[in-house]
């Protein structure tokens, strides 16, 4: 089996990904995640207890108790003692890193937790990954980057060099800093750009799931740009193919390194979207419609052909599907937030 390590395993692709990476028990899984409050860990606890992983008080490594191919650790990825510690004694082949400070409003207020966790956190994975000669090393970054970008759909080539918050600035940071690494150390590396990820064991940040929450509890909704945003839904399924599609496809050529967009390529205007989740919910929201707010982009839209050409692969769930599979989530006794 290879020895991956996947940072931000606890967090809603991470946990997607995990269950996939190990069902399939051709990988000796190493699962990172510090477990912190941006949202309720209970969530976060409720994913792992799916990955038969009680979390505990015992430093290092615990083996799940339904994949013996599965093992976690709560630590910082920032933090480099703890992070050699845990992960001198592994043979690391590949790393998935999907560990970061999400979110764009957040960043808005609490600046010091993107640059603690997408820059240096960021930089002791490129560290790991030099140390340990990693084979390839695939690592999320965002539609954010586009920014101020006018043209859509937004493609892999377009200037990334405008970004609307600091969120976007750190993954657009990342991007750079992963070249530097593929160029320096010949490290395969893989940026992948996602494009609004939703989905059962959701972020309860996001608005798919704040806005199911609001409509089924008589609460207004808050409905930025006066509903007309548009954005690239992407079903969680579908991300979690792309990535088991490209860890075997490691970047080649003098530098290797390739960035790859993944989303729906079928933006969808908010108001629809409220539309279908109310339909799905059974009620009506209630809406507070405001200005959109500064450093909110108002349309993501991915251009997808480099990622069908290079990984063979192709979005399958529309967003009427998606969203009906995540209110049967989001209503059942599965959601521990409900």
């Amino acid at each position: 089996m290879r020895a991956v390590l996947l940072t931000g395993g606890a967090g809603f692709i991470g946990f997607h990904l995990a269950m996939k990476l190990a069902e399939s028990k051709a990988f000796d899984l190493y699962i990172l995640d510090n477990l912190n409050a941006f949202y309720s860990p209970a969530l976060k606890i409720k994913r792992l207890e799916q990955l038969g992983i009680k979390p505990g008080v015992q430093n290092g490594w615990i083996t799940s108790a339904t994949y013996p191919n599965v093992h976690f650790a709560q630590a910082d990825i920032a933090d480099k003692k703890a992070m050699e510690a845990l992960t001198q004694p592994l043979p690391l082949q590949m790393i998935v890193h999907l560990a970061a400070q999400a979110g764009v409003r957040f960043s808005f207020d609490h600046p010091d937790a993107y640059i603690h966790s997408n820059l240096l956190g960021f930089f002791e994975i490129l560290e790991l990954s030099r140390k340990k000669n990693i084979e390839h090393l695939l690592f999320a970054s965002s539609s954010s980057v586009y920014g101020a970008n006018q043209k859509i759909p937004f493609h892999e080539s377009d200037d990334i060099m405008r970004p609307l918050n600091l969120y976007a600035a750190t993954k657009a940071s990342n991007e750079m800093m992963a070249y530097a690494y593929a160029s320096l150390y010949k490290i395969p590396m893989t940026g992948l750009r996602f494009f609004t990820v939703y989905g059962p064991y959701g972020r309860p940040d996001m608005a798919y799931f704040k806005f199911a929450d609001h409509i089924t509890k008589h609460i207004p909704i808050q409905v930025h740009g006066e509903g007309k945003l548009q954005r690239d839904f992407t079903y969680i399924d579908d991300i979690v193919a792309a990535i088991m599609c490209s860890i075997d496809k490691a970047p080649q050529g003098v530098v290797p390194y390739e960035i790859f967009n993944i989303g729906n390529n079928r933006p969808v205007e908010l108001m629809r979207f409220i539309q279908l989740l109310e339909e799905l919910c059974g009620q009506k929201a209630i809406l507070n419609i405001i200005p959109n707010a500064e450093g909110e982009m108002i349309t993501t839209y991915a251009d997808i052909d480099k990622l069908t050409n290079s990984i063979g692969i192709k979005p399958k769930v529309s967003i009427e599907e998606g969203l009906s599979q995540f209110i049967h989530w989001f209503q059942s006794t599965d959601n521990p937030l409900k």
